[in-house]
Parts: structure tokens; C-alpha cells; sequence
């Protein structure tokens, strides 16, 4: 039975929502597991493709681009369109995505199939969090979201880790192509399940999708996403920094295209009075400085290998830390349930003592003891992140739980792409390509500091008043 997502909660919850949570998790999984996982495949794929380096840059930054760029559109088209419909389409595209980049000939093809596996990753990710708001109860949504929290975890850190073991491993010959392969029979088990367990929910009847608006943002973010994150790489040509000039004056021309379908009694692609909501727009600005974490795992890894000697195994074991914070951090949210209004900022300050931590014990020079901060750090991003999702979707209405979740989505890949970009740009500026390992250590130092810094501001503006 179809029902409006605003209609479910005149029903009993499904009594298969649990279930169907497990393949809403398939959905979250993927997107992030595929973005880590190609950074350790890199190597292998420039040497069997005979590809210059800026061509396999393109593998990493135009996945992260089209997913950016095209969430809140994918968001959008499950509240108008059906979210499980909208779910299973975004994961057949990942599917045929996925096999075209693991077949792909040339350096070009993968680049194609990394650009349609990113647009249709986009579709698929806003999905899960609506259906989540729009299956679950409020007394059950947490902990949804705490497991929402933990698979976004388990994807960033081990993706990593299986793309190391897939490329040795050589599985059938297939090398550095298992790595986008292995998303195949995923699927394969998810979209029937999905089929059978997921119910669909949808915004009100007769809504239309703006495509100006679309059209319109994508360009916008495209303007600011790619400068940021191909202008370091390419010594900021001209191009890069006219489109970086003209992303503000086009994100205005969009947002009053979307003032004035309001106007005219039409549905916008993300409306006004959403972001005129001051609690969203105050948990917004956190989630866009939460994210600076993901330049962690880039510096992590140049200060494990260049400063401190260790093979790229190694280095992906060292990791594992954080990676069991953030996997157990969203488990325990129950014994934050006094502090549930807070949660997001405690799990934030708990981020900033272990970068904390992290600095000193590398400017001292000790790096046996990094595991303990690491998991403090993985602990906190774990009851943050649940915690600061569901205090954005919260704050509107549930038919429009597609349009928060892509622009909460949406929010956390800008932040991740410009992160990247600004954090690794201010290591690589002090350790360049010729620098000694003492020299690696201080970035890994600075790049720390300014990650903490940047979760403080976001602890600040997630703080609950009242």
C-alpha cells in the first residue's frame, strides 16, 4: 500500500520496518564505501590505464561533484515521485554504474562510469534518511538514526581497508576492478528486498519537479565545487577562478527562481521558507562545518606513510580506531539520553579533545598512544552525526523529509569536498612534495588544529537553547 509520508502516522508503524531498514542501510552504505574505497585503487588503476594524473584526480573529484551537486535534486524526486521507487532506481543506476567502471577500457569510460555512479548514488542516498523519518516512530527514531550514523561510519573507514584487501587479493584476476565489482552482488541481494519490505511514502499528490531550479543548482554547486576541488591541482587557472567568482552571483539567481515559483503557486526544488526556519538554518550551518573530519582521513594517511615510515596497510589498519568509535559511538546514544538535545554537541567536543589529543601526541612525537584519541574522536563523530541529522529533519514537516535529507545530504558532501580541498591545501602548503618527515608532522599538526577548530564552531552552533 502506498501511503503520503505525511498520512503514515495515522497508521501503525510497519511491523517489517526493521527489516526494511537493513536495505535502507544497503543505501547508505554504498555511496560513501565507494568514495573512500578508489582512493587506495588509485595506483593500480594509473598503471593499467595508462593514465596521467590528473585523469585519475578526475576518478575521485567527479564522483564527489555529481553526488554533490545532484542530492538535493534526488532528495526532491523521492518526495514528488515515491522514495522506494526513486530508492530502487538510484540503485539500479549504481549497479550499471558500478559495472561499467569495472569493465571500463580506458581512463575515460571510468571517468563516465564514476560520473553516473555520483548522480545516481544521489538519487539513492536521500532515501534512506526520509524513509527513516517516514517508517520510524519518535521513540524508535533514534536509535534508526544512531544505525544510520554507525553504516555512514563503517563505510568511511572501511572503505579503505576492503579496497587495500580487494586490490591484493586480485580476486580472479580482476585487480583494481573488484573494488567497483564487488557493489554487483550487493545490489543484486538489495533491490529485491527492497521490492518486498520498503513502503512507499511520497510528499503531497500533484506536485511537479522545478527543473530551472534543478538546472539551476547544479550549476551554482558546480561553480563552487569544482574550482575547489580541481583549482589546487591545476595551480588555479583562470577558468576555476571565474567559476568560483560567479557561484554566488548564480545560487542567488536560483534562490529567486524559488521565490518566484512561490509566487505563482508552483513547488519549488527546495522552498524558501524551509531555510527561513532559524533552527535548521542554525543546524545546517553546523553540519557544514561537522564535516571538515573527512580531511582527516586524507592527512591521517600522508602523516602515517611520509612521517612515520609505514606501508599503506599499515597505515589503513592504524585508522581502525576511529573506525570502531564511530561504529559503536551511535550505539550508546541510549546513555546520552539525558543529554539528547545536546547530543550533537557533546559528540562534537568529544572530536575536538581528540584532535586535541592527536596534535600533542604527534608534535611530541609518540605515536604509539593515537589509538585512544582516535576512538574518542570515532566515538564522538558516531553520537554526533545521528544526533545532528535528525535535528535538521526534525524541523519540517514529514512530507518534506526527502527535500531535508538531500539538503542535509548535500550539505555533508560540500562540506567534505571543500575540506578536502581547504584542510589538504594548508598540509600540502606546509609539507610539499619534497618535505622531510619532521615536516609532515607539523602539517599533520596544523591541518589537526584547524579541523578542531572548525568542529568547535560547529559544537557552538548545534547547541540546543532552551
Amino acid at each position: 500500500m502506498n501511503l503520503p509520508a505525511d498520512a503514515a502516522g495515522a497508521v501503525s508503524p510497519d511491523p517489517r520496518r526493521w527489516m526494511a531498514l537493513a536495505v535502507l542501510l544497503t543505501g547508505t552504505l554504498l555511496p560513501p564505501l565507494d568514495f573512500f574505497i578508489v582512493n587506495v585503487a588509485l595506483p593500480a588503476i594509473r598503471v593499467d590505464l595508462h593514465a596521467p594524473p590528473d585523469v585519475s584526480q578526475l576518478v575521485i573529484s567527479v564522483y564527489a561533484t555529481a553526488y554533490a551537486v545532484t542530492l538535493i535534486l534526488g532528495g526532491r524526486l523521492g518526495d514528488i515521485y515515491g522514495r522506494k521507487r526513486v530508492f530502487i532506481a538510484g540503485m539500479l543506476g549504481f549497479g550499471l554504474a558500478s559495472a561499467l567502471c569495472g569493465l571500463a577500457p580506458a581512463a575515460e569510460v571510468l571517468v563516465a562510469g564514476r560520473l553516473l555512479q555520483g548522480m545516481s548514488a544521489a538519487l539513492m542516498a536521500p532515501q534512506s534518511l526520509a524513509s527513516i523519518h517516514a517508517l520510524f516512530p519518535d521513540s524508535e527514531k533514534r536509535r534508526a538514526l544512531g544505525l544510520y550514523g554507525a553504516t555512514f561510519g563503517l563505510a568511511s573507514v572501511g572503505g579503505q581497508l576492503l579496497g587495500g584487501v580487494l586490490v591484493t587479493a586480485d580476486l580472479w584476476g580482476t585487480g583494481w576492478r573488484s573494488v567497483f565489482l564487488i557493489n554487483l552482488p550487493i545490489i543484486a541481494a538489495a533491490v529485491p528486498a527492497a521490492f518486498v519490505l520498503l513502503r512507499e511514502s511520497h510528499a503531497r499528490q500533484g506536485a511537479r519537479l522545478d527543473a530551472v531550479g534543478a538546472v539551476a543548482l547544479a550549476a551554482s554547486l558546480l561553480a563552487l565545487v569544482v574550482p575547489i576541488i580541481e583549482g589546487r591541482q591545476r595551480q588555479w587557472p583562470w577558468w576555476c577562478v571565474g567559476l568560483l567568482l560567479a557561484s554566488g552571483p548564480l545560487l542567488l539567481l536560483f534562490w529567486r527562481h524559488e521565490q518566484r515559483c512561490v509566487g505563482r503557486g508552483q513547488m519549488p526544488l527546495v522552498l524558501p521558507s524551509l531555510l527561513q526556519i532559524r533552527g535548521l538554518r542554525r543546524s545546517l550551518s553546523a553540519t557544514f562545518f561537522f564535516y571538515a573530519l573527512a580531511a582527516f582521513f586524507l592527512v591521517f594517511a600522508v602523516y602515517q606513510q611520509s612521517a612515520l615510515g609505514r606501508s599503506s596497510a599499515s597505515a589503513g589498519l592504524a585508522i581502525l580506531p576511529l573506525g570502531l568509535g564511530f561504529l559503536l559511538g551511535p550505539l550508546c546514544g541510549s546513555a546520552f539520553r539525558r543529554l539528547a538535545a545536546q547530543g550533537a554537541s557533546h559528540g562534537m567536543v568529544m572530536e575536538v579533545v581528540g584532535l586535541l589529543a592527536v596534535a600533542t601526541l604527534a608534535l611530541l612525537d609518540m605515536p604509539s598512544w593515537l589509538p585512544l584519541p582516535l576512538f574518542l574522536i570515532g566515538a564522538g563523530q558516531g553520537i554526533a552525526l545521528p544526533a545532528l541529522v535528525k535535528q535538521s529533519v526534525d524541523h519540517v514537516d514529514a512530507r518534506h523529509a526527502g527535500l531535508a535529507a538531500g539538503v542535509v545530504s548535500a550539505t555533508l558532501q560540500i562540506s567534505a569536498a571543500l575540506s578536502v580541498a581547504l584542510v589538504g591545501g594548508v598540509f600540502f602548503a606546509v609539507a610539499p612534495d619534497t618535505a622531510t618527515p619532521a615536516e609532515v608532522r607539523t602539517a599533520f599538526v596544523v591541518a589537526s588544529l584547524v579541523i578542531a577548530a572548525s568542529l568547535a564552531i560547529a559544537a557552538g552552533l548545534a547547541w540546543r537553547r532552551g
